[in-house]
């Protein structure tokens, strides 16, 4: 096989608020790469990218779909490695997961709808993972759309250097094509599904005055990218080549300093092919990105790995699936060298070689076996035994751990029971395969009442997984009501001593601990442990135990069971017996302390907050701002879009939200619509903590 040349490979993905058309998209590059013989539309349930059954119910993409296509650009042939994610706040993980791994990636926005709130989250995730993008403006062709307000919108929202690399040519119905700003050519579109739906034509007269005026704000931006390029345009402005400012502009994309916009209508054709090139002329290649740095897992030193195939073997394995067929699937980005089908990899978390038996290039659900893997590409691998999200493999002879990820925590739980005793395992085992998948899912066992509770992101959330039971693992379950994953806190210091005498004739257990329990700073979670004993009164051997003790009562808070997420504890002294004291007394002897020290340390019960925006019409504006005050919701600001709609900005109890859809499009006659995502915990008010402690029925016991 003929040495690949990293540099005509793009690693990208489509991330955008909810019903920007990312997967319409997604289908529509599918289709003009050669890929797909038939567009599949996402109205029809027919998108290739989104192939689970839910998704094609309810339009709407759940998780993460892989493909890689072939793209012909300037006379190259370029492999696109592309990952369409969703766009509801719920699956959020599938986009952090997703970008953690891309090079590049193509920020969808809808014309008429602008920045909206999950646009903005998605964009903060890019960031956060260092990921140049690219603006696609889709919609085009809907009533209100405005391509220039939506570059505005952009740059006053979300901080960006937003620069147009095209401009269009009429809106809504009258939207039949754009204008290149870097060939000066006008390109007009016919609708139909040929793959050469386009003409290219000079610029209208009427157009052209406009065409200069963003061909010379474009030029400007390019050459701001490239100090070479700004001395040779101070001196004649009109003397930089097309090669020029296309360099210039993926230098300042690449660095992150401009965000090339582009427009079109993916669902009426339009623009997709523009994009295309736009993607091969300003998003990075692997090489581009350069090497990544992790750390060696058995000297801590920073380890670096190039994107060469020459080098060791490292990847970073970003989603677990379960797939009916072939079982497992571990989908990975290679960083650096070679993965044959059929070798073994050291996963460096667990320490241990694994197999791995097969390896795939994937599209959508469907997978084509292959050979080999090497930097720079995305595949999934069969045959791992004990793989997580966000572990790293590697070599062993030259390991190295990448930088995890972080996933949030679960803000809302219910109750689920087979409906038969039959279905009792075949619950666990696929409640486990869930979990693997989705690091947002977790399930726990509420020992008291013996029930199951599953926890995850939102209602939708919780929702398609109880779904997937029932469809892909044939479980039939009883459901409880939604509950809230409540937090608790302590906002008082304490100091208390607590001795744990245990006698049963022969060895005893004996521990005495003196304490200072209060807040962890801010900014900590976790346990905030100092150990301050001097003189050796609680011996060197002992101390870990006792921190071991308060993390594993940290799970249950005082009042009502549920966890506490940050604590500080300063050991302060204490003593032993030379032939009873031992690890696991002091141990019990931590977790007795925060039972006994909480209670008087203020605990308080602390909720899930969310951030809420609806946008509604004027006239439903009164009900929907007074049915929020009733919630208990903080109005933080009113806004007006362009075309005449309200946007109300709030924090809302997520205790108070359950089923606020429904309510919504009550008052405002189905008009209005909201998007909501977690934003913080705050403290539950004394009379409602009173309620949801009693409820809770919880008993702290010392049965250790």
């Amino acid at each position: 096989m003929a040495k690949r040349d990293l540099n005509f490979t793009r690693n990208i993905g489509i991330m955008a608020h909810i019903d920007a058309g990312k997967t319409t998209t997604s289908e529509r590059i599918l289709y003009y790469t050669g890929k797909t013989h038939k567009i599949g539309e996402v109205h029809e349930g027919a998108a290739t990218m989104d192939w689970m059954v839910q998704e094609q119910e309810r339009g709407i993409t759940i998780t993460s779909a892989a493909t890689t296509a072939f793209w012909h650009y300037n006379g190259d042939t370029y492999q696109i490695n592309l990952i369409d994610t969703p766009g509801h706040v719920d699956f959020t993980v599938e986009v952090e997961r997703s970008l953690r791994v891309l090079d590049g990636t193509i920020a969808t926005f809808c014309a008429v709808g602008r920045v909206q709130p999950q646009s903005e989250t998605v964009w903060r995730q890019a960031d956060k993972y260092g990921v140049p993008k690219i603006a696609y403006v889709n919609k085009m062709d809907r009533v209100g759309a405005d391509f220039l307000a939506c570059v505005e919108e952009i740059k006053t929202k979300l901080g960006a250097n937003a620069v147009p690399v095209c401009i269009p040519i009429g809106a809504e119905d009258k939207f039949d094509g754009i204008i290149d700003l870097i060939g000066m050519k006008a390109i007009y579109y016919d609708s139909g599904e040929e793959l050469v739906n386009y003409e290219i034509r000079d610029i209208p007269e009427k157009l052209a005055g406009e065409a200069n005026l963003w061909r010379d704000k474009l030029v400007e931006a390019a050459a701001e990218c490239d100090e070479a390029l700004m001395e040779k345009y101070f001196e004649s402005p009109d003397s930089l080549t097309n090669e020029e400012i296309i360099a210039a502009l993926r230098k300042g994309t690449i660095a992150m300093k401009i965000v090339p916009a582009c427009c079109g209508s993916s669902f009426k054709n339009k623009g997709v092919q523009f994009l295309l090139d736009a993607v091969m002329r300003y998003l990075p290649s692997p090489l581009d990105k350069g090497a990544v740095t992790g750390t060696d897992p058995k000297t801590g030193e920073t380890v670096e790995r190039k994107p060469s195939a020459a080098e060791p073997f490292c990847g970073l394995v970003f989603k677990i699936a379960t797939d009916p067929f072939v079982g497992r699937l571990a989908f990975l980005r290679a960083y650096s060298g070679r993965l044959d089908a059929g070798s073994y990899v050291y996963n460096s978390r667990t320490g241990k070689n694994e197999r791995v038996s097969r390896l795939y290039q994937m599209h959508s659900n469907h997978q084509n076996p292959i050979e080999f893997v090497e930097a720079g590409d995305i595949c999934a691998a069969v045959g791992f035994k004990d793989l997580r999200t966000g572990d790293t493999v590697c070599a062993d002879s030259a390991p190295v751990t990448l930088e995890s990820m972080e996933f949030p925590d679960p803000v809302i739980g219910i109750a689920v029971e087979p409906k038969t005793q039959g279905d009792l395992d075949k619950l666990g085992i696929a409640l486990s395969k869930l979990a693997e998948e989705d690091p947002t899912f977790t399930v726990k066992s509420d020992h008291e009442t013996g029930q199951t509770v599953i926890s995850g992101m939102g209602e939708l959330h919780l929702d398609i997984i109880v779904d997937r039971l029932r469809r892909e693992f044939g479980v039939d379950i009883n459901q409880g009501a939604p509950q809230v994953n409540y937090k608790e806190a302590i906002t008082g210091t304490v100091q208390h001593r607590e001795v744990f005498k245990k006698q049963t004739g022969g060895r005893g257990k004996f521990a005495d601990i003196i304490v200072e329990i209060g807040p962890a700073d801010e900014g900590v979670t976790g346990l905030q442990f100092d150990n301050q004993v001097k003189g050796g009164n609680v011996p060197k051997e002992f101390v870990p135990s006792v921190q071991k003790g308060f993390e594993s009562a940290m799970a249950n808070g005082v009042l009502a069971g549920y966890e506490v997420p940050s604590l500080k504890v300063t050991l302060l002294d204490g003593s032993y017996h030379p032939v009873d004291s031992d690890q696991l007394s002091f141990e019990i002897a931590g977790r007795m302390a925060f039972r006994h020290a909480c209670p008087k340390a203020h605990p308080i019960l602390l909720e899930p907050i969310m951030s809420l925006e609806v946008v509604t019409p004027e006239d439903y504006m009164g009900d929907i701002v007074g049915d929020l005050n009733r919630r208990r919701g903080q109005i933080v600001a009113m806004d007006s879009t362009a075309n005449g709609a309200r946007i109300v900005k709030a924090f809302v109890p997520l205790s108070e939200q359950f089923g606020y859809v429904t309510v919504l499009r009550t008052l405002s006659s189905g008009r209005a619509t909201s998007t909501m995502s977690f934003d913080h915990y705050s403290e539950v008010p004394a009379n409602l903590a009173k309620d949801v402690i009693e409820k809770s029925g919880y008993k702290v016991s010392d049965d250790e």
